[in-house]
């Protein structure tokens, strides 16, 4: 059900490599072969991304940090001091020191010739923004979606991540979602409890137990397998959503 993230887009070129680190956090590595650009997403720690960027011959130019977590940050002082150019989010740059550039809503990075817009998708923190580029159909969305869940709103309201949820679904169908974590299956078993009779959900979830079963990633997702399965962005109001989010932090299934 998941794209392999280390695919490669057949026009642009453009490759997208997953990392894990720490304990099921992913950072990625977005590599431009044209202008030999690589760029690390939300680097939890340095030396799992740079021995895999080392592999492949790439150097770490940049970084795009969504949000301050630890678990997202923890390795910008190291890829910094190796040179690379930190970029995040101006609302948190009290609690990112390392930040070179800050960027906002509506502001751009770019990777070679490829624009990614900068999104403010507060909520899990209030500060939080994602990475979309449209010409690869790609997002990086941090902890805010996630496969069938949403991040925990520990700095923000159900009606900032209900509007969230809803410029997400915006997105075309075919859009790569790369997000922060490993949570699928978790989150799979809320989503199944909320919507037992989701065809859809239950299909997707055999796959994803046997995914796991196997030790394989369950991300990237889609636009398009989220709209169908995951009720976070399936809530039709903040109400819901913010009842949601309430319910699975306490869903012990």
């Amino acid at each position: 059900m998941a794209v392999d993230a280390e695919h490669r887009n057949l026009v642009m070129a453009i490759e997208i490599v997953r990392v894990p680190v720490l304990t099921d956090n992913y950072a990625w590595l977005i590599h431009d072969p044209g202008s030999d650009e690589t760029v690390a997403v939300d680097p939890g720690e340095a030396a799992p991304v740079q021995a895999t960027a080392a592999q492949r011959g790439w150097t770490i130019g940049q970084v795009w940090t969504t949000h301050w977590h630890p678990d997202h940050t923890g390795g910008n002082v190291a890829l910094q001091a190796a040179g690379a150019r930190i970029t995040g989010p101006a609302a948190e740059a009290d609690r990112i020191p390392t930040l070179d550039e800050t960027v906002g809503e509506g502001d751009v990075v770019r990777i070679g010739t490829e624009v990614a817009h900068v999104l403010h998708v507060p909520g899990h923190t209030a500060g939080h923004i994602a990475f979309h580029l449209p010409d690869i159909g790609a997002i990086f969305t941090g902890d805010t979606l996630f496969a069938m869940g949403c991040g925990r709103l520990f700095e923000g309201t159900p009606a900032e991540m209900f509007a969230n949820m809803q410029r997400y679904a915006r997105l075309p169908d075919d859009t790569q979602v790369y997000c922060g974590h490993e949570y699928t299956q978790a989150n799979g078993r809320f989503a199944l409890a909320i919507e037992p009779d989701n065809a859809a959900l239950a299909a997707r979830m055999t796959d994803v137990d046997a995914m796991r079963e196997r030790g394989e990633p369950t991300i990237p997702t889609t636009i398009g397998l989220e709209r169908a399965t995951n009720p976070f962005l399936r809530a039709l109001t903040p109400e819901e959503l913010g009842d949601l989010r309430r319910r699975k932090d306490e869903f012990r299934g």
